[in-house]
């Protein structure tokens, strides 16, 4: 698939987050156990990311670094969250939905945004 696709389908996923964590902070029962979402090359666009298909020029640029570092950051965060969540944290759950959590999700998808923009 081309990176432009990867890209769009990727902004779509890592936003359903939100929603995703906003349900798990309500219900205060996590749907996703922490570990596995740390792991920022487990997801379709995280597998992508760390395969093959990416041509080098993209690879040792400055926006497919960006992009692999926010990407870390946020499946960190959102790791974060649902530890939180599972520990009955809901205060702080929310305090890194509001900051944390906000802040690398907007720098993500911009980050995305940009790679996409500039075609690889």
């Amino acid at each position: 698939m081309a990176l432009d696709d990867e890209i769009t389908k990727a902004i779509g996923a890592h936003g359903m987050w939100k929603n995703r964590l906003r349900a798990a902070i309500d219900s205060g029962k996590a749907d996703a156990n922490p570990a596995d979402v740390a792991r920022d090359n487990a997801c379709p666009f995280g597998q992508w990311l760390y395969g093959t298909t990416i041509p080098a020029a993209a690879r040792n640029g400055a926006n497919y670094s960006a992009v692999r570092k926010l990407h870390a950051d946020f499946h960190r965060c959102a790791s974060t969250i649902l530890e939180c969540v599972s520990a009955g944290d809901k205060p702080r759950a929310n305090t890194l939905m509001a900051g944390e959590y906000a802040k690398v999700s907007t720098d993500l998808t911009s980050a995305m945004m940009k790679w996409k923009a500039a075609g690889a």
